[in-house]
């Protein structure tokens, strides 16, 4: 659907029922760059603040179809009042108007919880709720389908025509508001100047079903009414009346679990949403629409969040887009200043101030360990992968991590599948980590480091195993052993057997294989048959450090597993590395 649809009678009936925004404001973009207010750099941007008031005021918008969309706008306030003028707009198409904690956009998230700050200098920061979550009302038909896209569009001239806008938006948003964000682009909209994206997937059968595995931490917003009903109401619905009306409309929602479980193939149709909504949800659906769109992209991820590499791979099919990657969970920015980098951002693109953006590579990445004292630095790079990083073979063999191809003796180990696991230290919610369980699966280590050994970019593995099922899971992590015996998870990849078909994507990817992942393309096992699985190893930028070890642990089972396959879950699975049938694992190793 074409959010532009029916565009001028819609944006009449905004400004007709909110009996906000009369004035008209033309879009007006910086003719020339201005210098920046104070030193700028990556990591470091502070102008001198403008404002040190902010008032708010709670909302409801009618959109083209008559749903209302709740709306909180921020403007700079001086003596209590707002200040008169025209502003330029950063919004956020998230779950609650009000940004509570169960958003994604609480406490926990850091930065981007501070973003409405900036109206401290000089921009009306803008929180809207999705159709069908928080005091919004509607209905989800799916986790980012195209009515949110319309909605956004529609917002997106909203935003620009109110009487404190100059016509110049922004956008920004992470994890489920990241994606958000990117569907916006989507649309085309002229009036959306810049984006930043966070911690989002750019094709959502590739982020939420990982080698066709329904292994993932989190299925989406799903809340009672009671929940809906604890969050604050609009302004002018003090007795939650509206409130209790939208939290009703929710309830008809199609429950995010049910619906990605209904789909297990790239192709899948779901019933429920009456689509194949892996396609309809994936803004790699609309790359194309995206790049003539133009829009200035910034994206930020981090090594130990679970959507990493579609960042990464966003970057790669978007000409010109920056991006930040730290040692990080899911939107989180510990010891970073995201909300000045984000600030840079929008002012180079919203006001026109050099703020040291363009002078810059495009790419900057956390290198955890590195440096003289092991605490890991930042580095920048204009290309991935790094064209430094060279693939380097590990063969498996009964000895060990070896380098080469080929094992000089073969090796045949059976290990027993353990679908009780279960892992306190990886966290809970949107931090669920993978970690390494003692004596659960197979772990094969090479010799302890006489060098640092930094690998950065994407690992390959190229793996034989047999299993007396039609179908087993493979999940492959990459570890590091400390001299003491501690073992800590660098880094992860995974496989369903019957997938393991390769096919060329139909976007860019960093050299990594790719499966399409239709159900015609599903290959059952032969019961103890050699099996070859080809499959990418999540991104990562890590230095190993002397006396330290190099692991890979193999194990049939996961703890983020919802909704196992009965048809996958062998006994055991065996790993085959002889010379017919060499498994490998190829690190992306720099050279220094």
């Amino acid at each position: 659907m074409r959010a532009r649809f029916a565009l001028a009678a819609s944006l009449a009936a905004l400004i007709a029922v909110t009996g906000v925004g009369e004035g008209k404001a033309q879009p007006v973009a910086p003719a020339a760059l201005q210098p920046a207010a104070a030193p700028a750099s990556f990591g470091h941007y502070q102008p001198p603040r403008q404002y040190t008031e902010q008032l708010r005021s709670t909302f409801y918008v009618r959109l083209r179809d008559g749903t209302r969309l709740a709306v909180t706008v921020a403007r700079p306030a001086v003596g209590g009042k707002v200040v008169a003028g025209r502003f330029p707009v950063i919004w956020h198409h998230t779950l609650s108007a009000t940004q509570e904690a169960a958003d994604g956009t609480g406490p926990r998230v850091a930065g981007y919880h501070a973003i409405p700050t900036l109206t401290d200098y000089g921009y009306v920061v803008v929180q809207v709720a999705r159709r069908g979550n928080g005091q919004s009302f509607g209905t989800m038909r799916g986790y980012h389908e195209r009515n949110e896209d319309a909605d956004a569009y529609e917002m997106i001239d909203w935003l620009a025509t109110q009487d404190w806008s100059n016509g110049m938006v922004g956008q920004y948003g992470c994890s489920n508001t990241g994606d958000a964000a990117m569907h916006a682009l989507t649309g085309g909209n002229p009036n959306l100047k810049a984006v930043f994206a966070g911690c989002f997937s750019w094709n959502k059968y590739d982020a939420m079903r990982r080698g066709g595995i329904f292994a993932q931490w989190g299925t989406g917003p799903t809340r009672s009414v009671a929940q809906d009903m604890a969050i604050a109401p609009v302004d002018d619905d003090k007795d939650k009346v509206l409130l209790h009306a939208a939290a009703l409309e929710h309830q008809r929602a199609t429950p995010l679990f049910e619906l990605w479980k209904s789909m297990p193939f790239r192709d899948s149709w779901a019933p429920s949403v009456q689509s194949t909504f892996w396609q309809e949800g994936s803004v790699s659906s609309y790359a194309q629409q995206v790049r003539r769109s133009g829009t200035p992209l910034y994206i930020m991820g981090g090594w130990r969040d679970e959507l990493r590499d579609q960042g990464l791979i966003a970057r790669m099919n978007l000409p010109g887009t920056r991006i930040l990657i730290g040692d990080w969970l899911h939107c989180q920015n510990e010891g970073f200043a995201l909300v000045e980098e984000i600030h840079r951002f929008f002012d180079r693109y919203l006001k026109g101030i050099d703020t040291g953006l363009d002078a810059q590579a495009p790419i900057h990445y956390f290198v955890v360990n590195a440096g003289a004292d092991h605490k890991g630095e930042w580095r920048e790079a204009k290309d991935w992968p790094l064209p430094q990083s060279k693939e380097t073979p590990y063969v498996i063999s009964p000895a060990g991590l070896l380098a080469g191809t080929a094992p000089a003796k073969p090796l045949h180990q059976a290990f027993p599948v353990d679908y009780t696991v279960t892992c306190p230290e990886g966290g809970s919610g949107s931090t669920v980590q993978p970690c390494h369980l003692p004596g659960k699966g197979l772990s094969i280590a090479g010799k302890a480091l006489t060098q640092p050994l930094e690998i950065t970019g994407h690992a390959l593995a190229d793996i034989w195993i047999a299993a007396d099922t039609k179908d087993a899971n493979l999940f492959l992590l990459v570890e590091d052993v400390a001299p003491d015996g501690t073992v800590r998870v660098v880094t992860e990849g995974r496989l369903k057997a019957s997938l393991r078909k390769l096919d060329k994507a139909p976007w860019a990817l960093p050299g990594i294989p790719w499966h399409r992942a239709y159900a015609e393309d599903a290959q059952p096992l032969t019961p103890n048959e050699p099996t070859r699985l080809q499959f990418d190893i999540m991104p990562t930028s890590y230095v190993f450090l002397p006396g330290h070890k190099v692991q890979f642990t193999f194990t049939g089972s996961d703890h983020r597993e919802r909704a196992r396959d009965p048809e996958a879950q062998p006994k055991e699975i065996t790993l085959i590395s002889d010379k017919a049938h060499p498994s490998t694992v190829s690190l992306p190793v720099v050279a220094h």
